[in-house]
């Protein structure tokens, strides 16, 4: 029987490729990426976010912010500026889906304000900033009865100026208490070093929870945080803290055991509080805008009480 010429290519590659051939090498590659693909799907179902885009928004919106921080202060400002405007019209929009007629116009001019106010005047400025944001949005809202397709009666005025109120207290002000830490000696290291917290809060508990998580901590508020991601969230913090307190914050070492769990306890009220949110207006994101991670009150419910905790931390030890 002569060789066909098929016969003699196989037997090539069988020279160049021993124990597998080029059908088995490529089933074996579609085979392995098919595993990757099925374990990427589960951690996105448990998880409830895709993992890939989460960590890439992550990570870009994390670049940002170190730059801001350790080059130059005041593009923090403006950085923190643009976050609470498309969070404050992200939250009024929302509000505004569930029936609540929410001016989003001087909503994002007094989000805009609020950092500027809080950086260049202190407490002073922000104090001010805040209630100027308030009476703006109120009067605003009460101006706009003029308009016939704006009129409601009074009890849904009401709630309409008391969801106005809600924002600028919720994402405005706890927003710029970042802003206003900032403006202290050293608070670019204060700033940097509890958002780091933050997500090293956030990391233990999505990796804990992932892989240990069966005890729910509240089902009816957020069907997904467990007590053993909790205590994942706690240890990554607490171990957090302790570096920076050393190496960033010059504090001694058993600060990061007060700093760490003060912030792995406020950023897991922040998470319910914004979940508690999402449920009574009937949303499971509060946006589209950051695929990944829904909306950017989503990224940062955990950073707005943690926030006024770190400053209040900073006024107790420094």
């Amino acid at each position: 029987m002569t060789n066909q010429p098929g016969d003699a290519d196989s037997a090539a590659n069988a020279k160049k490729h021993p124990g597998m051939s080029r059908a088995e090498f490529e089933a074996r590659v579609k085979g392995t990426f098919d595993q990757l693909e099925e374990v990427n799907d589960k951690i996105n179902a448990r998880s409830g976010r895709n993992l890939f885009k989460a960590t890439l928004i992550g990570l870009g919106l994390g670049l940002v912010m170190v730059f801001s921080l350790i080059v130059f202060k005041e593009i923090f400002v403006v950085f923190a500026a643009v976050i609470l405007a498309f969070t404050s019209f992200e939250l009024a929009s929302a509000l505004r889906h569930a029936g609540r007629d929410i001016p989003r116009i001087p909503t994002v001019v007094a989000a805009v304000a609020i950092g500027p106010a809080a950086y260049y005047w202190g407490p002073a400025g922000q104090w001010l900033g805040i209630f100027a944001g308030i009476l703006l949005v109120v009067l605003w809202r009460l101006a706009e009865l003029l308009v016939p397709r704006h009129r409601a009666p009074l009890k849904s005025v009401a709630h309409d100026l008391s969801g106005s109120v809600f924002v600028q207290v919720y994402v405005t002000f706890l927003g710029s208490i970042a802003v206003l830490l900032l403006a202290q000696p050293n608070g670019q290291w204060w700033v940097l070093s509890f958002l780091l917290v933050i997500i090293a809060t956030d990391t233990g508990a999505y990796v804990s929870g992932l892989n240990f998580g069966k005890n729910l901590m509240a089902p009816t508020i957020s069907p997904k945080k467990t007590w053993e991601g909790f205590a994942g969230s706690v240890v990554a913090a607490v171990v957090a803290s302790i570096l920076l307190s050393i190496f960033l914050l010059d504090k001694p070492w058993w600060f990061g055991l007060i700093f760490g769990p003060v912030l792995a306890v406020t950023a897991t009220i922040g998470d319910f509080t914004e979940s508690m949110l999402k449920r009574d207006l009937g949303i499971k994101d509060m946006s589209t805008w950051l695929p990944g991670h829904g909306g950017f009150l989503d990224r940062l419910d955990s950073i707005l009480p943690s926030a006024a905790a770190a400053y209040a931390l900073f006024i107790i030890f420094t």
